[in-house]
C-alpha cells in the first residue's frame, strides 16, 4: 500500500506535552467493529472487559538515553561543539548505536564527553569515542567505561529520551523520570516508554484484580524505529528497526489457556501486540520466545494471538497507525482519529487512550 494512504491532518495543539493526573483519568475510545464510537475514560476499563479476560503489558523500563555534552578538544578558535546523543541500541558491555545531533560535524575517532562543564576536572562525566558513523545520523559509541558501572554513569549523565514532538517543544524534567514510565518498569532496555502502559494505576490495576481479569507481563526493548519517519512511498519498502525483546513459558501457556476457554487477550500497546505476534503461529497458538523482532504489521495481516488493543493515538503515516488499521480497518481507524480530533482528545505518547476491537476475529487456537 501508499504510504499516503495513511495520513491525516493532525492540529498541533492537539500534541499533549503532559500526561493526565492521575494517569487513570486519561480519556478513552472505544472504537467497536461497528457502531457508534464511546468517549470513556481510562478509569472506565474494567467495565469494558469480563472475567477471564487476559491482559498483556510489556514490563520493559526506560533508561535516561539522552546524553548532552560535547566534543574534544575544542576548535581552534576556543569553541565548543555542542552534542546529543541518544542511545537506541546496546552493543556490547561498552558500545552503544545511538543517534547524534549534529551528527555531521563527528567523525570516526572524534572524542565526546558528556556531563561537566570544567575541562580540568573528570569528576561527573563520561567519555565515548565515535567508532563508526552509520545511516541516518547513526553513530557507534565505544565508552570509557563498561557494563553496570557504564549503565550507573548513563543513569548519572542521561535524560529521558522523550520523542521528538514533545523535545522540540520543552525539555525533560524531573518530572519525567517518573511520568515516562510505567508503574510495573521492570526490565531496563528501552529508549521509548510503552506508552498506552503509561496510563495504569496500581488502583487500576486492582480493579481489574478484583473483577476477574488476569494479566500477564512480556518484554520488548522499544527501540530506535519508534523515532525513525517512514521514508518510502510503499509499505513494502519500508524495513522495520529489529527489537529485542521475550515471551515467558507462562505467559505463553496463559494466552493459550484463555484462548481456549474463549476468553480474550488484550494487548495493552502496540509494543505488546508486537512480540506476541512475533511469538504465535499460524494456528494461534503462542510459544515461549526470546530474540529479536522486525514486525512489521500492515493491513492484510491476519492477527494470531490478539483479541483486543488497549492503545494511544499515533502520528500520521508511522507504522503504528498502519498497525492499528491492520487491527480495525483503515477506514474505522481513520474515522476513529476523525472524531478524536473533533472532541479534542490527546495525541501521543503523553496523550489519552482508545480500546480497539478487531474488523476481522484473530485465528482460535483449536
Amino acid at each position: 500500500m501508499r504510504i499516503d494512504a495513511f495520513d491525516f491532518e493532525l492540529p498541533e495543539e492537539r500534541i499533549a506535552l503532559r500526561p493526565e493526573r492521575p494517569r487513570d483519568s486519561a480519556r478513552l475510545l472505544v472504537v467497536p467493529s461497528e457502531g457508534p464510537f464511546r468517549d470513556l475514560r481510562v478509569f472506565d476499563l474494567p467495565a469494558l472487559l469480563e472475567p477471564g479476560d487476559l491482559l498483556v503489558l510489556n514490563d520493559t523500563a526506560v533508561i535516561p538515553a539522552r546524553l548532552a555534552g560535547r566534543r574534544l578538544p575544542r576548535t581552534p578558535d576556543g569553541q565548543a561543539i555542542r552534542v546529543e546523543a541518544t542511545l537506541i541500541e546496546r552493543l556490547d558491555q561498552s558500545h552503544w548505536m545511538a543517534l547524534a545531533k549534529p551528527g555531521r560535524k563527528l567523525k570516526p575517532g572524534d572524542m565526546l564527553r558528556f556531563g561537566g562543564e570544567d575541562e580540568t576536572c573528570l569528576a561527573g562525566t563520561l567519555d565515548a569515542r565515535v567508532v563508526e558513523k552509520g545511516e541516518a545520523g547513526t553513530i557507534t559509541l565505544g565508552f570509557s567505561l563498561a557494563g553496570p558501572v557504564l549503565d550507573e554513569a548513563i543513569h548519572g549523565q542521561g535524560a529521558m529520551p522523550l520523542p521528538p514532538y514533545i523535545a522540540s517543544r520543552r525539555q525533560a524534567d524531573a518530572a519525567d523520570l517518573e511520568d515516562y514510565q510505567t508503574v510495573y518498569a521492570a526490565k531496563e532496555g528501552a529508549v521509548a516508554a510503552p506508552t498506552a502502559g503509561l496510563h495504569f494505576t496500581d488502583n487500576l490495576l486492582a480493579a481489574l484484580a478484583d473483577k476477574g481479569i488476569e494479566r500477564r507481563l512480556v518484554t520488548l526493548h522499544v527501540g530506535a524505529g519508534t523515532f525513525l519517519p517512514v521514508k518510502s512511498e510503499e509499505t513494502d519498502d519500508h524495513v522495520m528497526h529489529e527489537e529485542w525483546g521475550e515471551v515467558s513459558e507462562e505467559t505463553a501457556e496463559a494466552v493459550n489457556q484463555t484462548r481456549r476457554r474463549g476468553g480474550r487477550v488484550v494487548a495493552i500497546g502496540t509494543t505488546a501486540l508486537r512480540i506476541l505476534e512475533s511469538a504465535g503461529d499460524e494456528n494461534g497458538l503462542l510459544h515461549p520466545f526470546s530474540g529479536k523482532t522486525g514486525i512489521f504489521i500492515t493491513p492484510g495481516y491476519r492477527f494470531r494471538i490478539i483479541d483486543r488493543l488497549f492503545t494511544n493515538f499515533h502520528l500520521p503515516r508511522s507504522t503504528l497507525f498502519m498497525l492499528v488499521s491492520a487491527f480495525s480497518g483503515l477506514d474505522r481507524m481513520k474515522a476513529a482519529y476523525a472524531h478524536a480530533i473533533e472532541e479534542k482528545y490527546r495525541f501521543y505518547s503523553y496523550g489519552d487512550a482508545s480500546l480497539l476491537e478487531p474488523a476481522t476475529p484473530s485465528i482460535r487456537p483449536k
